[in-house]
Order: C-alpha cells, then structure tokens, then sequence
C-alpha cells in the first residue's frame, strides 16, 4: 500500500511466506490472501504486493504468455506490485532448503534467465506513476560452495551482474520503467553482510564491471559507472543486518560514500539469545532453543564474544554444542521471528534493529519499498503460531502503528 508521507512509500510484506511453485499457486494465493488485507489496510486504495514467483512460474508467464492471467488478478482485486523477491528460485516450504535457497546460484546460466524473466514481468505490471520496481536477489552464492580466493569466480559474477545492468537499461530506456536488482547479503553467503557488499563494489563490480558496460552499451565508463549503481542495488535486510551486530547508520553511510543504494528494506527480525554465566542456565536455554531447531531453513548463529570479537555457525545444530563456550556472551540467529515482538520467553530478539532503520527512513530518503519478510511462520514453536492471515495483519499494523 502506499504510505501516506513526505518519501511517498509503499509497503506490503513478502510472499514468499506462502507455498507454490506455479503460477496457478500464485494466483490463488492472490486471491485468498490478499483481499482481507486490503480490505483492513487500504480500503480506499490500491494495496502493494511484494509478488514471489518461482523459477517454474515466472517461465509460464513469460513461456506461456499468461501475463494476462496474472495482470486480471491483481486488477480484480485491486492490487499493484512493486517489489519481487527474485532470491529463492525453487521449493522455499515443506522441504529441506537449507543452502539450496543460492542454486542456481550467479555463476548460473539459469539464474540470469530467471532474473531477466522477473525483469520483464514487473516491467509489465509496474502501474503507471510507481517511479521504480525492485528485484531482492540472492548474495551471488553460498560461500561453502566456493573458493573465493579464485579471482576468475568473481569475474563469473561481474560479467553475469553486468548482463543483468544491460538488460535493466535498455528496459528502461524502450518501457520508462526504472527497476534494479538488489543484492541482499545474508550471513554465510558469498556476501555475508553489508561490508562484504561494500567490498564486491568497491574491488569487482564497479571497476570491473563498468568497462564492461560500457562495451555492451556503447557509453564511458563514468557513464556505465553511474548505471551500474542505478539498476544494482542493494536489499537491506533488517535481520541480517541484525544478525551480523551491523549498525545501520554506519552501514548506511559507508553506502552513501560510495553510491551504493538501497533498493528496498526488508523489515523482518532475527533471536537474539543472552548467554548467562552459569552453565545450569546456559543448558535450559539450548533445551529451549531445540525448539527453533528445523530441518527446513539454514539458522546461522553469530557469537558476540567478551572481547567484542565474532564467532560464525552455519547452522543452529552446529552452534548448540558450543554453548558452553565461557567466552561467549550472546547469540544472535538468522531466525525470522515476529517482528512486533521484542522478546519471546527466555529471548530477545533485533527488533532494535528495525526501529533504528525506521528512524534513519525518517532522516533520509533511502528507497520508498518497504517489505515485511517473515517466513518462517509454519515452523516457528507452536506456542507461537496464530494462524497466518492474524499473524501478517499484526506485522503490518505494527509498522503502520507509528514505527515506520
């Protein structure tokens, strides 16, 4: 929905929270869940989507030519998108995703199909007077997976970048559309967090890549330079951010510094555990944290340390037998949870996090899409579960409530 203010924002919250690999998914998940939400929220006008289509779906509407399907849809029901999420390409419920969430991942032909097919589908629905259409993607990789002291990888990832910047321009220069693909770093990938970004651009993608453009083109470099940074953008993930004990301010400048721009704000919230002194109460709360313990999604755990330092664990399994580690003070878990709630029993959570990114969307004009992306509801503890349509109206009506 559009926010009623000075930055003229939308909000809307990701679908990804629902299953479905085909387009068929999609639209009767349109048509169930969404109405009652626009009917609460934005009565009188149209109501934002942050649309999520699969790799199998987004070929049946460009392969299949059911753009009309989807675009009957929305209109019946008084929709627009602004955002997708181009991250998650396969199965993302009911199944083990784990690492898989990268694959295809950007040394993938399949990947770069699959980000120009999205490209062209919210060209064609982005309405008329919506200035710009963003695209979350995945952070190039899963670092396990690679060795990324090989600099021809990265050369893999700048020229793949590059062909999506290409197409991105010559969209907007046929169609008036101004989409960007947003990079979205998330602990464990190949870019982990914001400083890992800020390094991609500073050493690959920007001198790398802009002679590049330049060549595909036909401009300078200065010129490729400043596209670059137009249509390449980056998704800032309140939980990652979190997660990563990044501070949004001082991430936020170093993007400034350097032209990077945020392409849209994913509200979403991760745990954050306080690791107590005695071992007694240390072994209650991993009893406590088996709750959090799934077999669906990857948890990265990030150790503060009491000497300030960090300690990584790609998944909570892993971390759980470290928790007696006397070194340790805190925990923080790529777990998304509620964002209205700032503490769940025993644990916090980073919902500090978001109000300071709230607080600095009030300060500056950093991007006006705003997407709640909380996923996890199907395996969060069940003494924390409602069922999902109250669940996504608490969300929304927590950043409408005076926070955003």
């Amino acid at each position: 929905m559009r926010l009623v203010d000075e930055h003229s924002r939308h909000l809307t919250y990701c679908m990804n929270v629902h299953p479905g690999l085909t387009l068929d998914d999609v639209i009767t998940n349109i048509k169930t869940w969404l109405p009652p939400l626009k009917e609460r929220f934005s009565p009188d006008q149209p109501f934002g989507v942050g649309l999520r289509l699969a790799g199998e779906a987004s070929r049946e509407v460009i392969e299949e030519d059911r753009l009309r399907d989807l675009r009957t849809v929305l209109d019946e029901h008084g929709l627009y998108v602004f955002s997708m999420n181009g991250f998650p390409y396969g199965p993302f419920h009911g199944e083990a995703v784990k690492g898989n969430v990268h694959a295809p991942d950007w040394q993938d032909e399949e990947r770069v199909a699959y980000t120009i097919r999205l490209i062209d589908i919210l060209a064609a629905l982005l309405p008329d007077g919506v200035v710009d259409g963003s695209i979350s993607t995945s952070p190039l990789t899963y670092k396990p997976w690679i060795d990324p002291d090989f600099p021809a990888l990265w050369a893999v990832f700048v020229t793949n970048i590059v062909r999506i910047a290409d197409h991105l321009v010559r969209v907007h220069q046929e169609t008036g559309k101004l989409i960007h693909v947003d990079l979205e770093p998330e602990p464990d990938g190949l870019l982990g967090d914001g400083a890992e970004l800020i390094r991609f651009f500073e050493d690959w993608l920007l001198p790398n890549g802009a002679p590049l453009l330049a060549e595909r083109i036909g401009t300078d470099h200065s010129t490729a330079r400043d596209l670059l940074l137009q249509h390449v953008r980056v998704c800032f993930d309140t939980c990652h951010v979190g997660v990563s004990y990044e501070q949004p301010r001082e991430l936020l400048d170093r993007f400034d510094e350097i032209g990077i721009k945020v392409g849209k704000v994913q509200i979403s919230s991760a745990l954050e555990v306080s690791l107590p002194e005695d071992a007694a109460a240390r072994a209650t709360i991993a009893s406590e944290l088996e709750a959090f313990d799934e077999p669906v999604y990857l948890h990265q755990v990030i150790q503060r340390n009491r000497d300030g330092s960090l300690t990584r664990y790609r998944d909570l399994p892993e971390a759980l037998p470290h928790i007696t580690d006397t070194e340790a003070v805190e925990w923080r878990i790529h777990f998304h949870v509620p964002i209205f709630l700032e503490r769940y029993e025993a644990f916090g959570s980073t919902q500090e996090t978001i109000l300071e990114t709230f607080a600095l969307l009030k300060e500056r004009s950093l991007t006006n899409h705003l997407e709640i992306e909380t996923y996890t509801w199907d395996v969060l503890p069940a003494d924390m579960k409602q069922d999902l349509g109250t669940m996504i109206s608490r969300e929304l009506a927590w950043v409408l409530d005076g926070n955003a």
